[in-house]
């Protein structure tokens, strides 16, 4: 690795009590998301993060991983304190997870294979910049189930973004879709 200065900067989210922490460096190719402390065991990163009793979720994506605060706390407490960890986890290459094997496969149907392509080429780069992840899940009868990770995740926007923004853009692109709808966590 090179002597590089690893730099941390935040930036606020649509959900309050999430806050991303981008860095100068690629974390993962793609994303993972920690829900919870439990689901953390195969990150040494993610786990340290989990150590924090204000810690509630973990998310990664390319050069940024998300945060999701307890409510008990307040950004202006934390924000420095897991500024500093980030940054000192990226230097010491904290592994993220021990295998991610993001290949982007795209199965079922010709019609689940269109909505998948629409997802991951047009929906999430922009849930990414808000800090979060979609996750293609079913598609019966003309609606679409989809996952919404990170930030998104009880984001009190998402519901907005999922039916003003994708589930539009899903009808126009993909005809046979009448709903998006989200499943529950």
């Amino acid at each position: 690795m090179s002597n590089s200065t690893i730099n941390v900067f935040t930036e606020s989210t649509p959900n309050p009590a999430t806050m991303k922490f981008l860095v100068n460096k690629l974390l993962v190719n793609g994303s993972i998301d920690f829900p919870s402390k439990e689901s953390a065991e195969s990150s040494a990163f993610a786990k340290e993060l989990f150590k924090f009793n204000f810690v509630k979720g973990v998310f990664f994506a390319s050069n940024f991983v998300t945060i999701t605060k307890s409510e008990d706390s307040t950004w202006e407490d934390i924000e420095s304190i897991l500024k500093e960890f980030v940054k000192g986890a990226v230097e010491s290459e904290l592994k993220i997870q021990d295998q991610l094997q993001e290949e982007v496969n795209f199965e079922g149907t010709e019609v689940e294979k269109k909505i998948q392509q629409v997802l991951y080429d047009y929906v999430r780069p922009a849930v990414e910049q808000d800090g979060g992840a979609i996750a293609y899940r079913s598609f019966n009868e003309g609606v679409v189930t989809v996952e919404l990770r990170g930030a998104c995740s009880g984001c009190p926007s998402s519901t907005i973004t999922l039916k003003a923004g994708i589930e539009n853009l899903l009808k126009r692109m993909v005809p046979e879709v009448t709903e998006v709808v989200s499943e529950a966590l």
